[in-house]
């Protein structure tokens, strides 16, 4: 197993994060239905035009098991840059091996050596598999305050 940050700019980056993305979105958890024909053809050039888009695959041998892509932001509070776990996904058959562990790490280490201040990621609440990782990781609710706050993600969907 290897963790390397994807090169968009290849086909075989591409074609492996779309593979992964849209086994994903079949999943129960990603919508259960494929990507949309639409949403297949432009999420790698739109992660191409994003600035601040990363992204890393997970391989065994010479296939894709595994992807991991993510955003940079901004942290008002620590006036410093953050990264923003986006989509993580590890295709079923090859879930429970830590490969989704090893993705975040690699997120870890990319923000560390960039001087990032923290990881921040959401996750369905029903997501219990997932919601194990994060907390093995080291992740926890968001608390600015002295007291313990959820946080809750919200969304507007805008037509």
């Amino acid at each position: 197993m290897r963790i390397e940050r994807a090169d968009l700019d290849t086909a075989r980056d591409r074609d492996a994060l779309l593979s992964v993305l849209d086994s994903y979105a079949r999943d129960p958890m990603g919508g259960g239905a494929a990507l949309p024909a639409e949403v297949s053809v432009a999420v790698v050039p739109g992660l191409l035009a994003h600035p601040t888009s990363r992204a890393w695959l997970a391989w065994q041998g010479d296939a894709a098991v595994g992807m991991l892509v993510a955003f940079m932001g901004f942290s008002t509070f620590r006036a410093r840059p953050l990264l923003n776990v986006h989509d993580l996904a590890v295709l079923p058959a090859f879930r429970g091996h830590r490969i989704g562990e090893q993705l975040l790490a690699a997120a870890e280490a990319h923000a560390r050596e960039s001087g990032f201040c923290k990881l921040t990621l959401e996750v369905q609440e029903q997501n219990t598999r997932a919601r194990a990782l994060y907390t093995r990781v080291g992740f926890g609710h968001f608390a600015p305050g002295v007291e313990q706050n959820t946080t809750l993600f919200l969304e507007k969907p805008l037509p």
